[in-house]
């Protein structure tokens, strides 16, 4: 198996390489992330011609690659306007960790800025694929026991309900319902109804906040987070687990007497999950996106605000990690996903 890792891993160098490459000519040819500065009446052209120097916009294409990878330590500039060399730069590149600095927010490395958002964003996602699976596969396998019962059907309406619509849709149908109308009926007396909060991750009158109210503004954006996934993935696991109960070990295990529950979430549950570890492996990765959607309705401080704010400002050393992160995670989580059939599957040999 280690072999198998380590051939995997070394497979991935070139994709990943391959990915840096056209994200970095993708953000450094679609725009300038100066261009708002030249219709500011107070703008200062020597300032900005300055600013562009510093931050390497000025040097052509190629050897702005050049220092991104192996930096600009080397790389002399002309920051003055003159036409003469001045200073040379101070950026260590990639391969020796230097993301380099956001151009939206100065002096603070990309590294930085994803490091703050990052510990937001996995807590809704992870809290959310928690509750993703855990009501996957009970609602999964009470439908797959129950087939074509009122119960079923119901399920299989609601799913596909749900399925169907658009997270944003999702997340203001929750809104009117949780923040809103439940807000006015408290207000007119119905004080056992509990609104929920809709903005942020504190109340603003108190910024740093107790866990209870963390937890309570996180039940509307894990919801609709969920919502979607848990459509799909129960729908998957009925069918997976209506298929394995239908086969001969099944049988063969209820004719010697084992009890229903062991034969079901032992026998059956264990080679029913294969499809599901296929979902989650290529569905995880995704949580470092920030659920830009739900982050952004929200205002969940996360990756997905940081993303949307540093595209509109073409805030290239953020996006390019942001990027990275997100194809190094769809890596391991793949590799992962191939031990986990092992481990589930002994027909899966490692070669």
């Amino acid at each position: 198996m280690f072999k198998y890792i380590i051939g995997r891993l070394i497979q991935a160098i070139p994709l990943l390489i391959l990915i840096a490459v056209l994200t970095f000519i993708l953000l450094k040819t679609v725009g300038d992330p100066l261009a708002d500065l030249a219709l500011n009446p107070k703008n200062n052209p020597q300032e900005t011609f300055r600013l562009r120097a510093v931050l390497g916009l000025n040097d052509p294409l190629p050897i702005q690659f050049v220092n991104w990878l192996i930096g600009d330590t080397w790389y002399k500039r002309d920051i003055t306007g003159d036409g003469e060399p001045d200073v040379y730069g101070t950026r260590l590149g990639i391969l020796r960790g230097d993301w380099g600095n956001s151009y939206r927010v100065k002096n603070k490395s990309a590294v930085q800025m994803i490091g703050e958002k990052l510990p937001n964003t996995l807590l809704l996602g992870l809290s959310s694929y928690v509750l993703i699976i855990a009501v996957s596969l009970g609602v999964g396998i009470f439908a797959a026991l129950r087939p074509y019962t009122a119960a079923d059907n119901v399920i299989t309406s609601i799913s596909f309900i749900l399925f169907s619509m658009p997270i944003y849709l999702i997340a203001f149908l929750m809104i009117y319902i949780f923040a809103v109308q439940f807000r006015l009926a408290h207000d007119a007396g119905a004080s056992w109804l509990p609104y929920l909060p809709v903005q942020g991750m504190r109340p603003t009158r108190n910024p740093d906040g107790t866990v209870g109210e963390l937890l309570a503004h996180m039940i509307l954006p894990v919801f609709c987070l969920s919502a979607i996934s848990i459509a799909g993935y129960s729908r998957f696991i009925r069918a997976s687990m209506m298929e394995v109960i239908d086969s001969d070990y099944i049988r063969t295990a209820q004719s010697k007497g084992l009890s229903s529950r062991r034969v079901t979430f032992v026998h059956a549950l264990k080679n029913a999950s294969l499809p599901l570890v296929t979902l989650i492996g290529l569905d995880v990765p995704f949580i470092l996106s920030g659920a830009v959607v739900t982050e952004s309705i929200f205002a969940w401080d996360g990756m997905g605000q940081l993303f949307i704010k540093s595209l509109g400002a073409l805030d290239a050393p953020v996006l390019i990690l942001f990027v990275m992160i997100t194809a190094v995670a769809v890596v391991v989580m793949q590799l992962i996903t191939d031990i986990a059939y092992a481990w589930l599957d002994p027909r899966v040999r490692f070669g």
